[in-house]
Parts: structure tokens; sequence; C-alpha cells
């Protein structure tokens, strides 16, 4: 778009180096050789302020572009036919409101032009706002809209859960996983590391489910070669370009695409979401495992891995006991309840 824009707006100003040149007493000034010089430096003039400001305006539009595409991306056919229509259909009112705005004095033919963007703009946009009534009146039922493109993160991918979130058909929508998210994969799966190994093998062996498992269509994006930006910057920029999404257990691209405005969907905030609910006062059955931070703290687990700390408990490990609910404290990264033994408990840890 840049280099398009600069050779356009060089040769165009060129052009005009050249005509200017020509329209100049430039042999009232000089003579020959030196006419056909200074007429060249009127074209050269004219090619590098084109190439110059080409590059500002190729930038410019670049951005433009990019911004339309976004918007048209986020769009079904249906409103954008149907706005343009709209759009058609104002520009022609506009021109017919536009014969009385003209023949005002002084102000008329700079006021019709406002008439006619105005009058263009209201109609396309209350047309592609109402495009599902406008079809139904003229007997055209339009296609539900498309769930929205979800991009999936390397760490959604090696987490394994997200297969189990697909096959319960709770995520809808085309499933993309960016190359680069592939190559990150890969190189996870050829590292020295023993563990990182087995982590990298497993999650390309993920994609192939995750591929099969998809209610709403698997593909892998293609993205421009020699990208040295980190992958968390190049999924979020995909996922604003394309107006899609991002699946993802990593915490700090979380927070990251939040702060840009862009949806994500968090598998470790689903996983809490969906364990049953511990309310204060209410009894459990849990066995100590470990010893807690502080004092005769005992900690163990519920069935769905919510950490449970069991003040006076630190001397019962290996032992199930009876607790009750004080205190539930709900984080980021995931659920903690804390309990206390009931007065039998702490009657028989005594007497042992």
């Amino acid at each position: 778009m840049i280099l398009a824009t600069r050779l356009t707006l060089a040769l165009l100003l060129g052009i005009a180096g050249y005509q200017a040149g020509a329209a100049a007493p430039l042999s009232d000034w000089f003579d020959s050789p030196w006419l056909y010089v200074a007429w060249a430096g009127f074209v050269a003039v004219g090619v590098l302020l084109g190439f110059v400001v080409g590059g500002i305006a190729g930038r410019f539009l670049r951005t433009r572009f990019r911004a339309i595409e976004r918007a048209a991306d986020r769009r079904s056919a249906a409103e954008l036919t149907v706005g343009a229509l709209g759009l058609v259909v104002g520009l022609v009112a506009a021109a017919l409101a536009g014969l009385a705005v003209a023949q005002l004095p002084v102000v008329g033919p700079y006021l019709w032009i406002v008439v006619v963007l105005v009058v263009g703009y209201v109609f396309s946009r209350i047309a592609a706002r109402r495009h599902v009534d406008i079809l139904r009146l003229v007997g055209v039922r339009s296609r539900p809209v498309a769930a929205q493109t979800r991009l999936i993160d390397t760490s959604a991918i090696i987490d394994g859960r997200l297969v189990d979130v697909l096959r319960t058909r709770f995520l809808s929508g085309a499933i993309v996983v960016p190359d680069f998210v592939l190559e990150e994969l890969q190189r996870v799966a050829d590292s020295t590391d023993p563990l990182k190994r087995a982590r990298g093998r497993r999650g390309l062996e993920l994609v192939e489910e995750i591929k099969v498992t998809s209610n709403g269509g698997f593909s892998v994006r293609a993205t421009t070669s020699g990208d040295t930006d980190p992958v968390d910057a190049r999924l979020v920029r995909m996922a604003r370009d394309i107006g899609a999404s991002i699946v993802t257990t990593d915490y700090n691209l979380n927070k990251v695409a939040r702060l840009q405005e862009i949806e994500v969907l968090n598998v470790n905030e689903l996983a809490n979401a969906l364990k049953p609910a511990v309310l204060p006062g209410e009894a459990l059955d849990v066995k100590i495992v470990r010893e807690g931070k502080e004092y005769d703290q005992g900690v163990g687990y519920l069935e769905d891995g919510t950490m449970v700390v069991v003040d006076g408990a630190g001397k019962l490990l290996g032992r199930r006991v009876g607790a009750e609910v004080t205190s539930v404290l709900q984080s980021p990264s995931g659920k903690m309840v804390f309990c206390r033994l009931p007065d039998t408990e702490g009657q028989r840890q005594t007497a042992s």
C-alpha cells in the first residue's frame, strides 16, 4: 500500500512538475542547456515531493483500510448489502432534496454537498441496523449470524481441558489456531527438557483432537513471515484485526487483551465458575495431605481440586476429618476454602 501510494503520487507530481516547467518562462531565465536542466529540476522536485507525501498518505490509508476490514469482518453479508442499498437510496433522496437546497442564495451550492453526505449516511446507517426487518419486508429470511471466531492460545492447547469443553458444545464458533502458535508448540516439542518435550508433543496431539471436536469449523491461519514480536503480542494483534476472541489460560495475556477491549475466554475462569459453591457454616469431609503455612494448619483438597485450609489439623496428616467452612477466598488462580475443626475434632486431637 505504501509503495503503491508513493509511486502513484511521485508519477502524478512528476507530471505536474513537467507541466509547471513547461508553463514557466524558463527561456527568459536560462539559456540552453540550463533551460532543460531547470525543467528537469521541476520534474525531480515533483517526484521527490510525491515520494515523501505518498509515504505519509500510504500509512494513513493502510490504517484506514485495516479499520474498514475489521468493521466488515464484524458484520454479516446481509447487513453490508442492505447498508449499501440504503446508501444508494439515500443519495437519490439527497439529490432530490438538493435541487431545492441548491437554489438558496450564496450558501446553496455548499449546503447541497452537506445535505447529500448527511442524508446518505443516515439512510445507510438505518438500513444496516434494521437489515433483518427490511429483508423480511421483501420476503427474504436472513440466516443466523455466525458465531464469533475463537483464537486459541498455546497455553489453552497444552492445558488439555479445551477439548472437553468443545465436546460438551459449550464453546461455539470457528476455531482458529495461528501458525505461530503451532511453531511455538513445535519448539516446545523439540526442547531438550523431557517435561517440556512431553508437553509440546501432547499439545500437538491435542490440536488434532480440537480439529475433530470443534463444532464451528477449524482452520490454521497463516501470517506473514519475519515477524519477531512475542507470540502474545501477535495473538492480540490478530484478534483485533479479524474481530476474534482469545481462548487462553494465561493470566497475563488475559489482562493485556482485556485492556485493549478484546474478548477473552479464560478456561481457568470457566473451571472456577463450575465448581460447587461452598458457603460459610457448611460441613466438609476432607483428607489432610500436608501442613499449612501457619501454625497447626492442615491442607487438603476437594475432588474438584479446590484447596481447603483447616485450622487445628496440622497434626492430622493422612486422616479424613470433618471441618466447618469459615470463609471462602476467590482469586484469579482459583478458590481457597478456610475451615475449622468442630469442637469434637479439637478435643479428639488434644486427647491424642
